[in-house]
């Protein structure tokens, strides 16, 4: 008897994630192209052959108070999803970062009895320690992209010996940087001047909380230095609206739709808002720095966490490196104070050609010390063996670099006989 296709059920609600799960299909379906992908995602799932019921990152929101609007949907989505569980059974749930919605998909897997993979999990170090709780109880897989991770779990009884294995296979954004195909038009059309990027966020949320400041920001900046042109990176034609409506009246800007990747490469230095997109300007070594506003309260409960901890940041590049390359700055609203940091931090690498080359030259290093590819692959050929797919036998143990340059061979994951007793208990 020929065996059932691996039936995965995929899902990614930011922007970010659905590039990742896009990829991580793609890796998936080149080891066994017989594989049925279904679930929730974005434009880049659908193109890699997801069956997509709906599309998730439409309701990429940040908060309880954007939320609200869409509680009906989430729940329904929530509903849906439970019944295909129940009822087709597919062989795992592989979710994607996303966290306020994915738990109520892994408690309803793990209802039905269907195993959980987490691939790239939220990042609680940071955050929400707590909830680590909710991993030992319905996950089955970790899959981190952060080689700290694992231990950070370990520590708090998330482990193979706990029952929920946690590995590292390395940070997909470096494949995809790497991977990149640039619209050289583009950048041909806009090389020979100044540049600084302006990367306002994929979210909505993060364009209204971060724009602000960031105009406030490139305005200042345009009056002493107006042969710079600030490009904005827009991710959608909504966000590149509301762009154009805050740095209205500001010299030299230029709002463009998915064209962050050129704007980082033209750049001499970004203005970013924090998340994922730093480990892309890490990979291709440009100067940025740091902005994410906050409500007051998350401000003073996040000075705190840095302040305990011994490197001071959450960005991803800085704990990649184990040194604070790129500069942050956490306003509650954009305060005139902050705004006159950044200015001062920016218009000294403008200035400097000899500043920001010291910058970029201590990315560099680090970059090229601890930057390396093959997650994505690592990734599936750990799903494959996890499941137990039609290829997973023939794949070669993933190997990836650490951040300290050595090569970790990826544990093997627990096969299906694991899963099914992790799925029964």
């Amino acid at each position: 008897m020929v065996p059932a296709p691996m039936h995965l059920f995929l899902s990614a609600g930011e922007p970010s994630g659905d590039q990742h799960a896009a990829h991580l299909l793609t890796e998936l379906r080149r080891r066994d192209p017989s594989l049925k992908a279904v679930g929730y995602g974005g434009p880049d799932l659908a193109a890699a052959g997801q069956e997509q019921s709906f599309r998730l990152t439409d309701l990429a929101v940040m908060g309880i108070g954007a939320v609200l609007p869409h509680i009906k949907t989430f729940f329904s989505l929530r509903n849906r999803a439970a019944e295909y569980f129940r009822d087709q059974k597919p062989d795992a749930v592989v979710l994607v970062d996303f966290p306020g919605f994915h738990w109520h998909l892994a408690k309803a897997a793990k209802k039905a009895g269907v195993p959980v993979i987490y691939y790239l999990p939220p990042q609680m170090w940071a955050w929400a320690g707590w909830r680590v709780k909710k991993v030992r109880k319905y996950v089955d897989y970790l899959l981190c992209g952060l080689p700290f991770e694992p231990q950070w779990y370990a520590d708090r009884g998330v482990s193979a010996e706990d029952g929920t294995p946690c590995d590292y296979v390395g940070h997909p954004f470096f494949d995809e940087a790497a991977a990149k195909q640039l619209d050289q038009t583009f950048l041909e059309e806009r090389r020979g001047g100044r540049t600084v990027g302006v990367l306002p966020g994929s979210r909505n949320r993060e364009v209204e909380r971060n724009g602000p400041i960031l105009a406030a920001a490139a305005r200042r900046l345009s009056g002493l230095h107006p042969d710079v042109t600030f490009r904005v990176a827009a991710y959608q034609p909504a966000h590149a609206d509301r762009c154009r409506e805050l740095f209205a009246g500001i010299p030299n800007v230029e709002v463009c739709v998915e064209r962050t990747s050129e704007i980082i490469e033209l750049a001499e230095c970004c203005l970013f808002v924090s998340g994922s997109v730093s480990l892309e300007l890490f990979a291709r070594r440009t100067p940025g720095a740091v902005v994410y506003c906050l409500p007051r309260w998350k401000y003073q409960f996040l000075s705190k966490l840095v302040a305990d901890d011994d490197l001071n940041t959450i960005t991803l590049p800085n704990l990649f490196a184990g040194e604070k390359l790129y500069p942050e700055f956490f306003p509650p609203g954009a305060e005139a104070r902050e705004v006159t940091e950044i200015v001062r931090l920016v218009d000294n690498w403008l200035s400097a050609p000899a500043s920001l080359a010291a910058v970029r030259g201590a990315i560099a290093a680090a970059a090229d010390r601890t930057v390396r590819t093959g997650a994505t692959a690592a990734a599936a050929d750990a799903v494959l063996r996890a499941v137990g797919g039609s290829n997973a036998a023939a794949t070669a143990e993933p190997v990836v670099e650490t951040a300290a340059g050595t090569q970790a061979v990826v544990a093997p994951p627990p096969g299906p006989n694991a899963l099914a007793a992790r799925r029964a208990a």
